[in-house]
């Protein structure tokens, strides 16, 4: 399994909007197929920097989600709130409590 993690620095007067849009998509992404967990969490110093954590079947899930139709939707409109450019990393997910998957 593939944990996911991309921080993104949010405008403050966007960070509004991006929570908006993030309910609005997160069923889709989280059901989308391969992804097993989907998590928002915000920074307790810096409520700006907002992170998505998701865990994914495989690589190739990761990726098939990254060329989606669903992910051209969301990404730009995303993007377009930063204040400055996101980071992302991929980790093997090598220990998971089985309640949380």
């Amino acid at each position: 399994m593939i944990a996911r993690i991309v921080n993104m620095h949010f405008k403050p007067e966007r960070l509004n909007d991006f929570m908006a849009l993030f309910q609005l998509y997160a069923d889709q992404i989280s059901h989308f197929p391969g992804c097993k967990m989907l998590n928002l969490i915000q920074n307790a110093e810096n409520s700006g920097l907002v992170s998505t954590y998701s865990i994914w079947e495989n690589e190739n899930d990761l990726d098939n989600y990254r060329n989606s139709e669903l992910f051209r939707t969301v990404w730009p409109v995303t993007k377009a709130m930063f204040e400055k450019p996101a980071s992302a990393t991929s980790h093997h997910l090598l220990f998971a409590e089985p309640r949380i998957l």
